[in-house]
């Protein structure tokens, strides 16, 4: 968060969250509209992030607007599909080598004979 301002509002927002004299969504609500219309917020590129990373440690799941929660279960989905695909290229790797010391071993038996 580079704006000062939004920075001490939202520490301020957060107590009042904890204090429970805020709702959780009402803060989000805040940051949201002080980003939109502040001209440091605005060029802040990592701002959204940090908002939805602030959004979900604060509003539990049931209350997370629908659109971020399948935002976040697409990347989910796209980390899984990434994490399987790199497994497989590395058992296909361990097979392939395996393969390379299966024929090395046949050529030594066959130099006995």
């Amino acid at each position: 968060m580079q704006c000062k301002r939004l920075l001490n509002l939202t520490k301020k927002w957060y107590l009042s969250v904890k204090d429970e004299t805020m709702a959780p969504a009402r803060m989000i609500t805040f940051m949201v509209l002080h980003s939109e219309s502040c001209p440091v917020c605005q060029q802040d590129p990592d701002l959204k992030d940090e908002i939805i990373k602030i959004t979900e440690m604060i509003l539990p799941e049931s209350k997370i607007p629908k659109a971020v929660r399948q935002q976040q279960q697409e990347e989910e989905a796209a980390e899984e599909e990434e994490n399987a695909s790199a497994t497989e290229n590395e058992e296909q790797k361990t097979s392939d080598d395996d393969s390379d010391e299966k024929e090395i071993f046949l050529d030594d038996d066959e130099d006995e004979d």
